[in-house]
């Protein structure tokens, strides 16, 4: 087992365990004197009865799989169902997802009776590395991505990677890119182990990968947990987290979050990305090209983007990090480092898009 503790100054400290096979106990971490209510959706509903009948049946929420119903309609549903349950401040949410559910989840436990507790069980390879930890709660809008939410802490992670059997191959991928882009930031992470990621997904192959999983989830959850606890609520140093982002957001939206999944546009996102950093001469070729390198040894970016470029800028300027109408672009300097600029001229931006 692994623990890793984000620490907050309120000390509403959030815990993340890492532990296989951990969800077999899971009453051992629910042992609080106080109601759990679970949201999850249709798919693990099927997969887990043996998690699911952990928990009264009353208290179970069951909500639509896919992205396309993290909207303001699923969170009034989940809200209205806890409500009819009589849900208590003393009570806590418990979240057993992938990102879409764990967002939505996390939003209605911040704002439900002005706040409960959270606990986060991710089941994806995506939500493991990324979306459960750090605090990031909302859901989607017509006008993009996450325009809507709010920063609140699990107060527990907990990770078993066992789930990843049951994952399909699109969805392992998915959190694929989200590795990927780990790779790329991490000396802009501030952790003090060097894991060397980015050369561990250049020299072994996809199936090597695949089998040291365990590790590499360890090294990403390290890394976020190592940024979020510096920079809470993204007022610097945590905007290297959206490495890749900013496009990627426009991509999904502009796609209604069909065909494409999150760590795919993150993916495309970054290869917008190193084309701007290389065109600007802040990377040198030697590193663009290993950095595509790694991006297309996992197939990330196979299917053609025929999106306008008027709309993707349009997107971008309305992403919730832009400031003074300038769009903040997370750049890569050098192997394994970012930098924040917001200084970069739109006709480059638009040079660098599919």
């Amino acid at each position: 087992m692994e623990k890793i503790v984000i620490k907050n100054q309120d000390e509403t400290n959030s815990e993340i365990i890492i532990e296989k096979g951990l969800v077999k106990n899971l009453e051992n971490y629910l042992n609080e004197d106080k109601k759990y209510f679970l949201i999850t959706n249709t798919t693990l509903f099927k997969l887990y009865p043996e998690i699911i009948a952990k928990f009264d049946k009353d208290r179970v929420i069951v909500v639509k799989d896919g992205e396309k119903y993290k909207n303001q309609k699923t969170f009034n549903y989940i809200t209205d169902k806890l409500l009819k349950a009589k849900i208590e401040r003393k009570d806590a949410i418990v979240a057993l997802s992938g990102g879409v559910v764990g967002d939505l989840a996390g939003y209605v436990a911040s704002s439900i009776l002005r706040g409960v507790e959270l606990i986060q069980i991710p089941t994806t390879l995506l939500a493991m590395c990324d979306s459960s930890i750090g605090g990031k709660t909302g859901y989607n809008t017509k006008y993009g991505k996450n325009l809507v939410g709010s920063f609140y802490f699990a107060k527990k992670v907990l990770i078993d990677t066992d789930f990843l059997k049951t994952l399909k191959e699109s969805q392992y991928k998915c959190g694929l890119g989200e590795i990927v882009k780990y790779a790329f930031i991490e000396k802009s992470c501030k952790h003090p182990v060097s894991y060397g990621l980015l050369d561990i997904l250049y020299e072994k192959s996809t199936y090597d990968i695949k089998l040291e999983i365990d590790k590499i989830v360890s090294i990403c959850v390290n890394l976020k947990a190592k940024v979020v606890e510096l920079d809470k609520k993204e007022g610097g140093l945590r905007k290297v987290l959206n490495f890749g982002h900013t496009f990627a957001h426009a991509f999904e939206t502009l796609s209604n979050y069909k065909g494409m999944c999150h760590g795919e546009a993150v993916a495309y996102g970054m290869k917008c990305a190193f084309k701007l950093a290389k065109e600007k001469e802040f990377i040198d070729e030697e590193y663009y090209k290993k950095a595509l390198c790694v991006i297309d040894k996992f197939k990330l970016t196979t299917k053609e983007l025929k999106f306008k470029k008027e709309q993707i800028i349009n997107l971008m300027k309305q992403d919730k990090k832009v400031l003074d109408n300038k769009i903040n672009l997370i750049l890569p300097v050098e192997s394994a480092l970012v930098e924040i600029f917001d200084n970069i001229e739109e006709p480059f931006v638009e040079a660098c898009l599919p």
